[in-house]
């Protein structure tokens, strides 16, 4: 059965438990007097940073974990602060006395200590990597983020869904499409809504669209980080072609407030064309890749997931699919009656997930066609029930799981797993048998969210 998340609401007089897995929701009361939690990391790896985030979160102990160091809370931040419980108002938190955070290491004989980041030389996010070297191998890897807690479950809570929309589908700059169709799931479950095919149609096509965004620039990076810079050049101008359709469909080029209950006006031959040449460049740019040996003497067998710790970990998206893990929330049957086919590869190198991507490139441009549509369509919004309510989205980084709590019409919880909250603690694993210069080349073959996580 594969773990999904794991989370805690706070219901006044206890907490609530909530474990989510493919075929089923379990949830259990925690007593406050006593707020204990039996640990499930040991069967599913991927659990504990759940665990460790409730324990900063909501005050709470997990019993038997086999890391119970705190995620969220950095060095100076306090012990006896858990802002996520109904209680906690304050809006300034005063640091506290600085504890050094104690690093899994790996220690020896001519064993020594790399450390990465935070602040990194490029526009990015904050995120630490923290290496146990011998020589140039990497022994062991232990990833930390969290550097920028932004407050958005906490925030979120007693706003309306419209309210929350905005900050919502602005969670991860990968991800805007996705999160807006996991969200518009809940708006319509909460009015009792069905979807009509058209809109359906248009919002597939414009998560596609993000989807073939964001592959093509991965596919352009990691060329680039194993010494192939022209890739980069080529790639980027794909993406940045696609980037400027997303633009002319949704008046934004992240597609922000695009995904609603009323169609989008756009021009069908325009867009026909674009996926026309986009198909020839694609083709060109995979024969052209293809056929160079000393950038697949870099990828393959570098950076190895096997299908059994894919699975162990949870993984989802292309790291998933690249190991052979079968796991895509696009396999249904709207999706395959539009063309769709699960890529895959069994390798779980750099090779596989850059073989993916190129494959999912090309099957989102066969569905975008079918996707195509301009009918114009509008419902109207009814009044949200109040519930409990959880939906799902693959982005381009894999499986979006959102999960909101309506009462009296506003969000009492909110919660989310990006993907790559996931993906994240598979990481290490990939990095055994290779060495440290290797690691932008593994890592961006992952292609993951620092803001995703970083909530």
């Amino acid at each position: 059965m594969r773990f999904i998340a794991r989370y805690l609401k706070d219901k006044k007089d206890y907490f609530e438990l909530v474990s989510v897995y493919e075929d089923e929701i379990q949830k259990e009361k925690i007593s406050k007097e006593k707020p204990f939690v039996k640990t499930i990391s040991f069967k599913y790896p991927s659990a504990i940073w759940f665990e460790r985030k409730m324990q900063d979160d909501f005050g709470i102990k997990i019993i038997d974990g086999f890391d119970t160091r705190e995620l969220l809370h950095h060095e100076r931040f306090p012990n006896d602060t858990h802002p996520m419980l109904k209680d906690f108002t304050k809006e300034e938190i005063k640091h506290s006395e600085f504890k050094p955070y104690k690093y899994e290491t790996i220690d020896g004989d001519s064993v020594f200590q790399v450390s990465v980041g935070p602040i990194h030389a490029g526009i990015i996010e904050p995120g630490h990597f923290h290496f146990s070297q011998a020589g140039e191998r990497m022994l062991h890897l232990e990833v930390r983020h969290f550097y920028k807690h932004r407050a958005i479950e906490k925030m979120l809570e007693g706003k309306t869904l419209d309210e929350a929309k905005p900050i919502i589908e602005r969670i991860s700059g990968n991800e805007t499409i996705a999160y807006q169709i996991a969200l518009r799931d809940i708006y319509l479950q909460a009015m009792d809504e069905e979807l009509p095919i058209e809109l359906q149609k248009q919002h597939a096509f414009l998560l596609e669209l993000e989807r073939v965004i964001h592959h093509l620039t991965d596919v352009g990076f990691i060329p680039n980080d194993a010494g192939f810079g022209s890739a980069l050049a080529f790639a980027s101008k794909l993406a940045e072609d696609a980037r400027r359709m997303m633009q002319k469909i949704t008046n934004h080029r992240f597609g922000f407030g695009s995904v609603g209950f009323e169609s989008l006006d756009f021009d069908l031959d325009e867009i026909k064309f674009f996926l026309d040449t986009l198909q020839k460049e694609i083709e060109f740019f995979e024969d052209w890749i293809i056929d160079i040996p000393s950038l697949w003497d870099r990828f393959d067998t570098t950076g190895r997931l096997d299908i059994k710790k894919a699975i162990k970990y949870s993984c989802v998206g292309v790291v998933a699919r690249a190991s052979g893990a079968s796991v895509d929330r696009r396999m249904n049957p709207f999706y395959i009656d539009n063309g769709f086919e699960m890529a895959s590869q069994i390798s779980g190198d750099v090779g596989a997930r850059f073989k993916v991507r190129i494959k999912e490139i090309k099957n989102s441009l066969l569905m975008m066609r079918n996707f195509l549509n301009n009918k114009s369509v509008k419902i109207d919004l009814k009044p949200l029930k109040d519930g409990e309510y959880i939906s799902y989205a693959e982005s381009s980084l894999g499986e979006i799981f959102m999960a909101i709590d309506i009462k009296d019409g506003l969000i009492e919880r909110f919660f989310v797993r990006d993907p790559s909250f996931i993906n994240w603690q598979a990481l290490h694993i990939m990095m055994r048998e290779d060495i440290i210069a290797d690691f932008p080349l593994i890592n961006k073959s992952c292609d993951l969210s620092y803001a995703g996580c970083d909530l």
